[in-house]
């Protein structure tokens, strides 16, 4: 599939006025879940933490935990609201698949970028007549 970087802003949605801070070079991750940026950075945006100690299953197998903080996140057009880990030193920085679905866009691999996925599914009600003795009574239900 081939690999690539974004670069996004990142802002503590419990702060006002937000403040956004810039990183570079996140490898976009469809096979990671979460999204991973440096602790220290988050720390100094004033991320708390939502959810200790979190367990994660590296590529090698080994299980690791890491605390996840939630921040506004943006790349490009893109934005969303999500978890983010709180790496340590050695953890890469990366773009998770879960921020992709909250983007609503999907991984162009021959471009190297991310692509709007397009309009959003909508829900649509449609009222189901029973038989009885379930019947809403409804004069065409009986």
């Amino acid at each position: 599939m081939g690999t690539f970087k974004v670069d996004v802003e990142i802002a503590n949605v419990s702060k006002k006025p937000m403040q956004w801070r810039s990183f570079r070079g996140l490898l976009v991750d469809t096979g990671s879940e979460a999204t991973w940026l440096p602790e220290d950075e988050l720390k100094k945006l004033g991320l708390t933490i939502f959810k200790k100690d979190q367990a994660f299953v590296m590529a090698n197998g080994q299980v690791i935990t890491r605390d996840l903080g939630i921040a506004l996140i943006k790349c490009g057009e893109f934005k969303t609201v999500d978890e983010v880990v709180f790496a340590k030193e050695g953890d890469f920085m990366l773009l998770g698949a879960r921020t992709l679905e909250g983007f609503h866009a999907h991984v162009d691999s021959r471009g190297k970028r991310l692509v709007a996925s397009g309009p959003l599914p909508a829900a649509q009600i449609r009222v189901q007549h029973h038989s009885p003795p379930y019947c809403c009574q409804r004069k065409s239900c009986l």
